[in-house]
């Protein structure tokens, strides 16, 4: 990979008490102003993966480079080239977003005159110029996001690492944050964004990483990924439910099985949309009713499910409670929570002691 300001991975494995692997020997390469989408479920090793690189937690195993630099061998000039934005904000809810940026501004050795100048541009830049004399603990969370990563800016960072940034916020908020990553990497900035949101990844990132159990089990554009595994599907759902068999025979003479909703009967199509009319048709001259029927069209939820045999959001739900969990057993909460020197959880600690240094 050409260029000092991306990322390139090698074999990197982070390994917690009891033998668990957090990561186990991931590969990738971010180019230089590239938006990276790193999707997976919780408990996928995301978050672990993030501290890594950006020198929270040293790995057990293998190499990264970020800016051009180890993680291990020059963690200070790492932390100077990037910004960081994680799961957990370091805000203190008695101070106002003004008073949090000449903080920020302070603790990176702005000069005293300039920092009120940064403060203003970066709290305009997130939309939070009338908000700013305002106590964090009236702002929305949508407002303490976007105050997290006007904090991660003050420095003029290279790379900006977003660890979930949108977990939690609401439909607007999200999108409001959504174009301030693509004004972001629009000024050159590198941009490596974790997420579980399937539709976060496909409309943000020019390439995609996708990462289960701690192993990186895809990755490209979400183009090249969706294209990867083929052909759109349709499903359907009979209205009397003693229709199914027939449904199914019906079905299968356009197309093997493919995965479906609980009551439902899906198969892939070998050409295009182009044979859904004859399907209808083809219902119809069975006398099958249908109380719904849908044409997919291939996306990452697929992906993630040919990859692994399971769909992104049932693995999702599956392995919530992961997070939660102390650092021996891989829980992403509790690894953060170790970096910092507390408990399973406590993240704030170890954010602060990155962007103070």
């Amino acid at each position: 990979m050409s260029g000092g300001e991306g990322i390139e991975v090698r074999g990197l494995v982070r390994e917690f008490k009891g033998g668990v692997r957090a990561v186990d020997g991931i590969d990738l390469s971010v180019a230089p102003g590239e938006i990276y989408g790193f999707l997976g479920p919780n408990g996928a090793g995301k978050s672990t993966t993030v501290l890594v690189l950006t020198t929270l937690l040293p790995p057990t195993a293998g190499t990264a480079r970020v800016a051009g630099f180890d993680v291990v061998q020059h963690g200070p000039e790492v932390r100077k080239a990037i910004g960081a934005s994680l799961q957990e904000s370091a805000l203190d809810p008695f101070l106002t977003g003004r008073e949090h940026m000449r903080l920020q501004c302070a603790l990176h050795g702005l000069p005293k005159f300039e920092r009120d100048a940064r403060g203003s541009e970066l709290l305009a830049r997130v939309g939070l110029t009338e908000a700013g004399d305002r106590k964090v603990n009236t702002y929305s969370g949508g407002m303490k996001r976007r105050l997290d990563l006007a904090l991660a800016l003050v420095h003029g960072p290279r790379l900006l690492f977003l660890d979930e940034p949108t977990t939690g916020l609401d439909p607007q908020s999200r999108v409001a944050l959504w174009d301030e990553v693509r004004r972001l990497a629009d000024d050159g900035v590198t941009i490596f964004l974790t997420t579980q949101y399937l539709e976060e990844a496909d409309v943000l990132a020019h390439r995609v990483g996708i990462i289960d159990r701690g192993k990186l089990v895809a990755e490209g554009t979400p183009a090249e990924l969706k294209a990867g595994i083929g052909r759109p599907s349709v499903e359907a759902v009979p209205q009397d439910p003693g229709d199914r068999e027939r449904l199914i025979r019906v079905l299968h003479r356009f197309g093997e099985d493919a995965a479906a909703a609980s009551g439902a009967v899906a198969v892939r199509l070998p050409t295009g949309v182009g044979e859904l009319a004859d399907i209808v048709r083809a219902l119809d001259a069975e006398h099958v009713r249908v109380a719904d029927l849908r044409l997919h069209a291939p996306t990452l939820d697929d992906v993630f499910l040919a990859k692994t045999g399971r769909s992104l959001e049932g693995a999702a739900q599956g392995e919530q409670g992961e997070d939660g969990e102390d650092g021996g057993n891989g829980g992403e909460h509790g690894e953060s929570g170790a970096v910092g020197g507390g408990g399973g959880g406590e993240q704030e600690p170890a954010r602060a002691s990155m962007q103070q240094v």
